[in-house]
């Protein structure tokens, strides 16, 4: 029992350590500076609350932040939901539809997809968020999709507020001339009287929360819609991007294929409520799916299967000739590719010279792929892939004969 207890208390300072990084450091510190600097100004300059209507604007406020943080923390604690390690399909035949996760020694259910920063495969992983430093997925998707509505809701409300305050209090501090604008701090307001003066120093601050709710309104409700646009359509982020893949590898190979989406139900209704419940528990267990007609459990794994193999045909192999330290924004490899560097959180390699590596992808600076290791490295599950500069690498040239080794090199 004591043991068992221990091991709770591991897990729960394991999930506290999660508000000890930079996204929920300043998530947190843009909603508590937005909901604080929005109820001191109200209160204090623009709306009292010896007022009906400033009561009914407090308790709004108060509603807006404690509805914000409920479903953020939600979103950042209950977590996406994991495959257990080691897991396999009740019927050991569907192991053939399904790719191997060697860090996690188990098969990737349908939807799921391993996450490096989390280091487990995650139930219908839509992306990693580096502002709750949690994957969003399965379990949490709904609480995620519901912050991004509320913070944009509230920051819209505190907005107004911020305006309304800056300009009543500077209504008629202001006196305009034929070629210069004065305003006058000092003066007194002639509506109420505030037991605190609104300062330069309050000015300065509520035009600084002004700018914090303008841009998280801007940016989070973009998120927002692009989050909805994928749950009406029963998609994640990264399915949409397999239906892309699935749509380019038919044209490619004119296979004349037609490759039907397998968890859009038809209705967007119906897609919305497989995220959204009364219960706050979404539909199913993450491990099986409502499906389209045309369709199986295993539709969606057989195509990743079908685009892994593709991806092995269609890399290219390349010799390292220049040491790459694996630095974000390399300073010695060009200015073209210090400023183009790829805004994305998939990794950089470091490369050493004489290294042999298998792109993937690329772009005019920068190349993706992975790096051929030893036979005891392959043994052992590791596997090292990522981005680095084009300048560091040139294409091999081989022979009939190393060539045909090269394709064995692939298939494994």
């Amino acid at each position: 029992m004591n043991i068992l207890s221990a091991i709770i208390v591991f897990e729960n300072l394991h999930e506290v350590k999660r508000l000890f990084h930079w996204g929920p450091i300043i998530a947190l510190t843009v909603i508590g500076v937005c909901s604080s600097m929005a109820i001191l100004d109200s209160i204090i300059w623009y709306w009292p609350l010896d007022t009906t209507g400033g009561s009914i604007n407090f308790i709004m406020l108060i509603n807006w932040t404690v509805l914000i943080l409920y479903n953020y923390f939600n979103a950042m604690f209950v977590g996406p939901g994991y495959i257990p390690l080691e897991w396999k399909p009740e019927n050991q035949q569907d192991i053939m539809y399904l790719q191997f996760c060697r860090l996690c020694q188990g098969y990737k259910a349908p939807r799921s997809h391993h996450c490096r920063k989390c280091n487990r495969c995650v139930m219908k992983m839509d992306h990693h968020c580096p502002w709750i430093n949690n994957c969003c997925g399965h379990l949490n998707h709904a609480y995620f999709t519901s912050f991004l509505l509320l913070a944009p809701l509230g920051c819209i409300h505190a907005a107004l507020i911020f305006i309304m305050t800056m300009y009543t209090q500077l209504y008629d501090r202001i006196s305009f001339g034929w070629s210069s604008v004065k305003i006058d701090m000092s003066a007194a307001r002639h509506i109420h009287h505030p037991f605190m003066p609104f300062s330069i120093a309050a000015f300065a601050a509520t035009l600084f929360a002004l700018g914090l709710a303008l841009g998280t309104t801007i940016a989070v409700g973009m998120l927002f819609f692009i989050q909805m646009k994928v749950i009406l359509r029963n998609k994640t982020s990264v399915e949409a991007w397999i239906e892309e893949k699935a749509k380019d590898r038919i044209q490619y190979y004119q296979t004349g294929e037609d490759f039907i989406f397998p968890y859009d139900l038809g209705s967007r209704w119906e897609n919305f409520k497989q995220v959204f419940t009364w219960s706050g528990t979404p539909i199913g267990d993450g491990n099986e799916w409502p499906v389209h007609e045309k369709c199986n459990q295993y539709t969606l794994t057989i195509e990743q299967l079908k685009q892994k193999h593709d991806k092995r045909q269609r890399s290219v192999e390349y010799r390292v000739v220049e040491d790459y330290n694996g630095a974000c924004c390399p300073l010695g490899k060009g200015l073209n590719t210090f400023f183009r560097t790829p805004c994305t959180e998939e990794p950089r390699i470091k490369l050493t010279k004489g290294e042999t590596i298998f792109a993937t992808r690329g772009t005019k600076w920068w190349m993706y792929g992975d790096k051929v290791l030893n036979e005891e490295q392959a043994n052992a599950g590791v596997r090292i892939r990522g981005w680095f500069p084009r300048r560091c690498v040139e294409k091999c040239h081989y022979d009939s004969a190393n060539n045909s080794a090269s394709e064995e090199k692939k298939q494994q």
